[in-house]
């Protein structure tokens, strides 16, 4: 039997472990003032902890989606000054919590910004942000919002290209006159194996548009499992991934860098983007895509 000062604290970490579904549970049914009084009871209990400033986060975050901007500017602030409060302590990515929260709360400022027409503004908050956090896992979800917000319209990003799987990728460059679809995705997601059927779809409607999909993915220390895994062992496991669940896009070209998800923000995956024949990014869209939605995109560029 478990002694009493062990079951105690048994208790007290799930009750800790339990502040961030209790908060998002409160924001589903959008009652931000559950969720400001669950935060404050526990931090009146527990004090200023990881967990707590990941669950105030999401009141930010749910603000944000319920368009209540002036809320939502205000949570994502509490929320960062919070986290540097912290970061005297210990390194942004010491745990798992922290990062989530300051992600989080830079992505709600520089959106609201956004929201309010302030475009100029919001790039220049996620810029100097990315300036400080450039080292740290936080990097590619910050460059994510500036993509979101300003790559649209811009020329696409080159890709690094020396390490691939699959046929050698052309540059991006060498592609113009052609539209290309970047596809990129993790060969442990789900969603982007639900993905790749409806690329595999679209490349054979708009082969003779000269359609192109090239599918960026990396590596992430870990096989099937979770068990770490070395870069070759890494490597011939990805490979092992396209050929059992995209057998229909083996002929896209699968450049291997991490650096490519840092420069096109794809802290989602999948992440798709749409590239013109001129070499201009025509969508950016972070999640999963119908196959009615990427044809629109696509007769878009006529």
């Amino acid at each position: 039997m478990l002694h009493r000062f062990t079951l105690a604290l048994v208790f007290a970490a799930a009750g800790w472990a339990a502040i961030i579904p209790d908060v998002r549970g409160a924001i589903a049914k959008n009652d931000f003032a559950r969720g400001e009084s669950l935060i404050a009871a526990y931090r009146a209990e527990h004090g200023v902890t990881p967990e707590m400033v990941e669950a105030l986060s999401w009141l930010g975050r749910g603000a944000l989606a319920a368009k209540q901007f002036d809320k939502a500017e205000t949570y994502a602030r509490q929320t960062q000054s919070l986290v540097l409060e912290q970061l005297k302590q210990r390194p942004l990515d010491a745990e798992p919590h922290l990062p989530l929260a300051l992600g989080a709360a830079i992505e709600v400022q520089a959106q609201v910004l956004n929201e309010r027409g302030e475009r100029n503004e919001a790039v220049a908050l996620l810029r100097k942000e990315l300036a400080a956090y450039r080292s740290t896992s936080i990097h590619t979800r910050i460059q994510k919002n500036i993509n979101l917000i300003a790559l649209e319209g811009k020329p696409a990003p080159d890709l690094d290209e020396r390490e691939f799987l699959g046929s050698k990728p052309a540059a991006l460059a060498a592609l113009k006159g052609k539209p290309v679809i970047l596809f990129f995705w993790a060969h442990w997601c789900g969603d982007c194996k639900q993905q790749g059927p409806v690329l595999a779809q679209l490349e054979k409607e708009y082969a003779s548009k000269g359609l192109i999909v090239v599918a960026p993915t990396q590596r992430y220390g870990y096989v099937a499992r979770g068990q770490e895994a070395g870069p070759a062992e890494e490597l011939k496991y990805i490979d092992d991934i396209r050929h059992k669940f995209y057998p229909d896009l083996l002929d896209a070209a699968t450049p291997v860098s991490e650096a490519n998800f840092k420069n096109y923000g794809a802290s989602t995956t999948p992440t798709l983007v749409l590239i013109d024949r001129l070499g201009i990014v025509r969508l950016f869209h972070p999640g999963q895509m119908t196959l009615d939605q990427l044809r629109a995109a696509l007769n878009r560029l006529g």
